[in-house]
Formats: C-alpha cells, sequence, structure tokens
C-alpha cells in the first residue's frame, strides 16, 4: 500500500516545529517514522552531515520562515522552481522540500539494508541551493479538493466495473484491511498541528485515492 512520502512528514511536522507549535523532538521522531535515522548533507555552515534537530534550527536561522513539498515525475515538473541540478536530483527521487524565506531544498537519498521484514533504512538529506521562483503547476487547497473528489469517484466507479472483489481471497483481504484502517484513522491526527481543516480532507482524499489505486494495481485476475 502507499505511504506519504517522506518530503510530506519533513514538510508538515518542520512547519510545526518552525511555527512553535511542536517542540523539536516530537517533530524529529515524527518525521523519522520507522526509519532508523536521518541525516542532513549540505547544511550551510556545517562541514558534515548533521540531525535534523540541528538542521531544521540552522534553516529557520537562515531565514526559513516553512517548508513546502515538491513531487515531480517526468514531464510534470510538480513543485519545483530550479536550478537544473536540484530539480534533476528531486525528479530522480521523486521528492523535495523547499524552503521559504531560503534559497534550499532538501531531496532524500534512502539507504536499505537487511532481510525482508527487518530492513535498517537510514536517509541522508542533501541540502541544495533552489530558485527563489514561484513553484510550478501547484493546485491550491480549493483545486486539489476537487481534483481528488472527482478521482475517488472514478477509482470506485472503475473497480466496481472491474469487479476486483471477485478477484480471489488476496484482493478480499486487501479491501478488508483497508477498510479496517480507514475505521482505525477516524479521530487520529492526520496532519501535524497548525494545518486548516481542508488540509486533512485533502489529505485524507489523497490517501484514499492511492489506497484504491494501489488495490487495483496489485495484480491478479480483475
Amino acid at each position: 500500500m502507499l505511504s506519504e512520502p517522506r518530503s510530506g512528514r519533513l514538510a508538515a511536522w518542520g512547519n510545526a516545529l518552525l511555527a512553535g507549535l511542536v517542540p523539536p523532538d516530537d517533530a524529529v521522531l515524527a518525521i523519522v517514522g520507522e526509519d532508523a535515522v536521518h541525516r542532513v548533507e549540505g547544511v550551510p555552515g556545517e562541514s558534515a552531515p548533521v540531525g535534523l534537530t540541528l538542521a531544521l534550527g540552522r534553516l529557520r536561522a537562515l531565514g526559513a520562515s516553512g517548508l513546502r513539498v515538491a513531487l515531480p515525475a517526468p514531464g510534470h515538473p510538480l513543485g519545483l522552481s530550479g536550478p537544473p541540478e536540484f530539480n534533476a536530483r528531486a525528479l530522480e527521487a521523486e521528492e523535495a522540500v523547499v524552503c521559504h524565506g531560503a534559497a534550499l531544498g532538501l531531496v532524500p537519498e534512502v539507504h536499505e539494508a537487511g532481510p525482508s521484514g527487518d530492513v535498517h533504512v537510514e536517509v541522508v538529506w542533501h541540502c541544495l541551493p533552489v530558485r527563489e521562483a514561484p513553484p510550478a503547476d501547484v493546485p491550491s487547497l480549493g483545486e486539489a479538493e476537487r481534483e481528488l473528489a472527482e478521482a475517488l469517484r472514478e477509482a470506485t466507479e472503475v473497480l466496481t466495473r472491474l469487479d476486483v472483489a471477485g478477484s480471489g481471497p488476496v484482493a478480499e483481504a486487501a479491501i478488508d484491511a483497508y477498510r479496517a484502517r480507514a475505521l482505525a484513522s477516524r479521530g487520529r491526527e492526520v496532519l501535524a498541528p497548525g494545518y486548516p481543516p481542508r488540509a486533512v480532507r485533502v489529505l485524507e482524499l489523497a490517501q484514499r485515492v492511492g489506497t484504491l489505486v494501489s488495490l487495483a494495481g496489485g495484480g491478479g485476475h480483475g
């Protein structure tokens, strides 16, 4: 199943930290999630990789007042404003974080080791210069909510026509797990503190669409 990109966690909890809504330790724990460790390489004034707490503090001292997510794909540089070197790294990673107020961006490089079920994950965020310009093709919250609601309706209709539930026990188990997660998520904190209710609705819609698409693309008959 799809999960949120690491850039989403960094931007959301980094913004909560920059706004003074959460303590640094809580923000870092939320950003790291199930990974083993995150470090930031290339922070101005630092000659070696540093931890997230120091990196976010340094970015704030450099003028960063907020963070935003970029989720580019080939031919669709969503959220990027250049230069080409940063865009190339972000396209390869398919995600990045860009600072407001400081001409810097962060791109994750993920290192995994170990057997399935016991994978050790370390993440190095590369801090790079970015061009201070409006990001490409970023919709407003209202536009995103309308587009996702339409995508959810279309995905549901397609899955109904394909009869995914009739494609065997694996698909049925996946659908049951999806319903269980939907019930369990009611009332939980979807986003970091400080975001408006519409942002929470947009994220919930995106999670539902992503889960439905991953169910349809899971292979097997139907």
